[in-house]
C-alpha cells in the first residue's frame, strides 16, 4: 500500500494473531499497562505528521520481552470536534491491525498488541514507522483529519503520569448520554469495525447501551455517521417497539439479519437470556449464568482468578465471543452497568450475584444502595457453595426466586415419578432457551456423549459415567 513503509499494509491483515512464539514483543495487555487517547486540538496546536516517542523504541527491545505502551494522537480540522474522538480512537484498532504483522486487542486503557519475529526481521524497528501508517490511514480514510501527531509512551513511568489523564476523559464522554434514553431517540447506531474477528456480531449502540468494547457511546455513533455516511459506524432506524422492557425493536431486528448475514433475525436489547446481543470478542466484561442459584455472575478481563462456575474469563470469552449469541452468556461494555435498563428482562440488578471486587467498586454508586452489600466477590464466595451460603446470609432478592421454584416442586414430582431418572432431582428452574455448551466427553477410543438442554428444568447431584466393557 505504501512503499515508504518496512511492512505491508492492508485490510487483509485484519484478524492476523501473532501467538507466543512468533512474538518478537508484547506491549500493554492484561500483565503490563497502557491506553489509547485521541484529543481534538485546535490546527495551530497540532504538528501536522509528526511523531515523539518517550521511552525505549522496538530495537532496543529483547526478543520475547514485554512492555507498556501508550498511544496519543492529536487531531485537528475545521469538521473535527470532541464528539469524533472516540471515533477516531476506535479506528486505532482498525488500522493497526493493516499492518503485517503487528496484532492490536481491545481498546481504551485495556489495549494489547504484539509485534511478530517475522515483522522485526523485514525492518519494523521502531514506533515512528507504525505511527506514521496509522497518522496516514486516518488522514486517507477519514477526510475531516487535517493534521494528526502522534505520541507514543514506553516508558512506565511516564504511563503512569499520563494514564488518570486518559481515563478521566472515557469517563467525560461516558456521562454524556446519562440522561438520555432509548425511548428519547428514534435512531439508533451500529457498528462493524469488529467484523473481521466477528462476522456476525451485530453491535448495536443506544443511549442505554454502550458499544461492547466500552468505547461507543450513541453520540459517538451519530458523530461518526454524520462525517463518515460510508463508515463503519452507521444509522440504525428504531422502527416500531415490539417490547420495551426487554428492547426489542423491528429496526434492530431487521439490521440484525442483515449485519449477520441472516444467522440471527432478533435482539433483545436489554434481555440476558431471550435472543441476547451478540457478543464481539472486544467486550469489556462477560456474564454468565449460575443455575446452581438461578443468579448471574459478571467478570472482567483485569480479573485473573476463577469465578464460581469454575471458569476464568479467557474461558468464557472463549465461549461468548465471535460474533455469537450464546445464552447463558453475554458481552457487555462496563458503562452498561450505569444503564437504568441493565438487564431489564431479567431482574436487573436484583439478579446480578457475584462480580470481582476490582469491578464492584469501579461501579459501586452504580450499584442500588439495598444490593451494594447483597452482590459477591472473590472475597466471599469462591465457589457455588459459598455463593449460595452469601446469598442466604445476605437475604439477596435471588432467594424469592428459590421459593417461587419450591413451590412449583409437586408438579415436578409428578413428572419425575412417570418418568423416573436415576441421579436426577429437578429444583430448579432453568431459563427459557436456556441451552449450556457442553463438551464432548469421550476416551481414547471412537465415539463419546454429546448432551445438549433445551427447555429442560434440572439440576443434577451426581452423575456417574463409566466406560462399557
Amino acid at each position: 500500500m505504501a512503499d515508504e513503509f518496512p511492512f505491508e499494509i492492508s485490510p487483509m491483515f485484519e484478524g492476523e494473531r501473532i501467538r507466543k512464539d512468533g512474538m518478537y514483543a508484547e506491549l500493554a495487555g492484561p500483565k503490563s499497562k497502557g491506553f489509547e487517547l485521541v484529543r481534538a486540538a485546535d490546527i495551530s496546536e497540532v504538528e501536522d505528521d509528526k511523531f515523539t516517542l518517550i521511552g525505549p523504541d522496538i530495537s532496543d527491545m529483547e526478543e520475547g520481552s514485554r512492555y507498556p505502551l501508550a498511544m496519543i494522537y492529536k487531531i485537528a480540522g475545521e469538521l473535527v470536534e470532541a464528539d469524533l474522538e472516540s471515533i477516531v480512537e476506535r479506528r486505532n484498532h482498525e488500522f493497526q491491525n493493516y499492518i503485517q504483522g503487528f496484532m492490536h486487542l481491545n481498546q481504551r486503557d485495556d489495549v494489547w498488541m504484539r509485534v511478530s519475529k517475522d515483522a522485526v526481521a523485514k525492518g519494523m524497528t521502531s514506533f515512528e514507522s507504525v505511527a506514521k501508517a496509522i497518522m496516514m490511514l486516518f488522514k486517507n480514510e477519514l477526510p475531516f483529519i487535517e493534521a494528526v501527531e502522534a505520541i507514543y509512551i514506553t516508558d512506565e513511568a511516564e504511563i503512569d503520569k499520563e494514564i488518570d489523564n486518559a481515563r478521566a476523559v472515557y469517563k467525560s464522554r461516558d456521562e454524556r448520554t446519562r440522561d438520555l434514553h432509548d425511548e428519547d431517540v428514534d435512531t439508533f447506531y451500529g457498528c462493524t469495525l469488529c467484523a473481521s474477528f466477528a462476522p456476525t456480531n451485530v453491535c448495536v449502540v443506544t443511549p442505554d447501551r454502550i458499544s461492547l468494547c466500552g468505547a461507543i457511546n450513541w453520540f459517538d455513533g451519530r458523530a461518526a455517521a454524520k462525517v463518515d455516511p460510508e463508515g463503519p459506524q452507521f444509522a440504525i432506524p428504531k422502527g416500531d417497539v415490539i417490547d420495551a422492557e426487554s428492547g426489542e425493536y423491528t429496526g434492530v431486528n431487521e439490521a440484525a439479519k442483515r449485519l449477520s448475514s441472516g444467522e440471527y433475525d432478533r435482539i433483545k436489547l436489554h434481555s440476558f437470556f431471550e435472543y441476547p446481543h451478540t457478543s464481539c470478542g472486544c467486550f469489556e466484561v462477560v456474564g454468565f449464568y449460575i443455575p446452581e442459584v438461578d443468579g448471574i455472575g459478571w467478570v472482567d478481563r483485569d480479573f485473573a482468578g476463577t469465578a464460581p462456575n469454575g471458569l476464568q474469563f479467557s474461558t468464557m470469552a472463549g465461549q461468548t465471543g465471535g460474533g455469537k449469541q450464546v445464552v447463558g452468556f453475554l458481552g457487555i461494555g462496563v458503562n452498561y452497568f450505569r444503564s437504568p435498563k441493565f438487564i431489564e428482562a431479567d431482574g436487573g440488578w436484583d439478579r446480578v450475584v457475584w462480580m470481582p471486587k476490582m469491578l464492584k467498586d469501579k461501579v459501586i454508586n452504580d450499584i442500588p444502595e439495598e444490593m451494594r452489600d447483597k452482590v459477591a466477590t472473590e472475597e466471599d464466595a469462591a465457589d457455588v457453595d459459598s455463593l449460595r451460603n452469601f446469598l442466604k446470609e445476605k437475604d439477596h432478592p435471588i432467594l424469592e426466586r428459590w421459593v417461587e421454584e419450591e413451590e412449583e416442586e409437586p408438579e415436578e414430582e409428578e413428572a419425575a415419578e412417570a418418568a423416573p431418572q436415576a441421579g436426577f432431582a429437578p429444583q430448579m428452574q432453568m431459563p427459557t432457551n436456556f441451552m449450556p455448551s457442553m463438551p464432548m466427553m469421550g476416551g481414547s477410543g471412537s465415539g463419546g456423549v454429546k448432551i445438549v438442554l433445551k427447555n429442560a428444568k434440572v439440576s443434577i447431584d451426581k452423575v456417574i459415567i463409566k466406560k462399557q466393557d
